[in-house]
């Protein structure tokens, strides 16, 4: 019996390829991000509420939020009030009122409001 363990030729350990392991995991991955894609989806909902409610109390906005029209953002403007809404450039944003002043009220894509200088937008 030693002398055949001695000799017992030994097996390696099967491997699995790479692209079946990132297949398996993304698939895994997939199946977690369900669950979690539900609960962010609720979390932005959340978010987008408390925006147009700190919106109302802070531009005193009792009419309904409807949009006038979209525009472009020319270049980047970092906000120097809470009511300033930071832009990049090229981002979209969707213009809520036009008021007295050179400014407009705008939102953007994460449901910010806040006002935009209208020489820093491009209409189309």
């Amino acid at each position: 019996r030693e002398k055949d363990d001695k000799y017992k030729i030994r097996m390696p350990k099967l491997r699995v390829a790479k692209e079946c392991k990132d297949k398996r995991k993304s698939i895994d991955d997939l199946e977690r991000n369900i669950f979690k894609f539900k609960k962010s989806s609720e979390e932005k909902s959340r978010m987008r509420e408390k925006e147009e409610k700190f919106f109302r109390e802070t531009f005193m906005y009792d009419k309904e939020i409807s949009v006038i029209s979209t525009a472009t953002a020319e270049c980047s403007v970092p906000s120097e009030r809470r009511v300033d809404l930071p832009i990049t450039a090229g981002e979209q944003l969707e213009v809520i009122d036009v008021t007295e002043g050179a400014a407009v009220i705008c939102r953007n894509s994460e449901g910010r409001y806040g006002y935009v200088l209208v020489e820093h937008l491009n209409f189309r």
